[in-house]
């Protein structure tokens, strides 16, 4: 998405989480380790389907400022799915006892949340309404 991207905010955007990305990873390593299990790495069809869809996105011929802002959506969407799963997942490992667990995927979880506001931001463009929504709307 990141190399899709036409505004030179949202590739940063994009570049920044994907730096965050990895580290969510060395948690849920982290994670995996404490609980006692080993990770599989099992297949998803929902994120399977998110994945497709910005894909597409990516291939279909659009202005840019457009294509920018259905990039932001399709980047939500994940966000979104992705927030769901680490909520739930930490509120197991709190029920569990699992309080280190708890602690890294409470950040995960915060991270993902501030991605998904920074993209809301870029889309919006805050008070002024300058954001990426707006300059693909004209």
């Amino acid at each position: 998405m990141a190399n899709a991207a036409s505004s030179p905010a949202l590739k940063t955007a994009f570049q920044q989480h994907l730096e965050q990305s990895r580290e969510h990873l060395h948690r849920l390593e982290q994670v995996f380790n404490e609980v006692g299990v080993r990770p599989t790495g099992e297949h998803c069809p929902a994120m399977a389907g998110l994945i497709e869809e910005g894909e597409e996105i990516i291939s279909t011929p659009a202005d840019a400022m457009v294509r920018d802002a259905a990039l932001i959506a399709a980047a939500q969407r994940v966000e979104h799915y992705e927030m769901a799963g680490y909520g739930a997942v930490r509120t197991y490992a709190k029920e569990l006892g699992y309080k280190n667990a708890e602690k890294l995927l409470q950040q995960t979880l915060d991270e993902e949340g501030a991605a998904d506001k920074k993209l809301t931001s870029l889309a919006e463009g805050g008070l002024l309404k300058t954001g990426i929504n707006q300059k693909a709307k004209a």
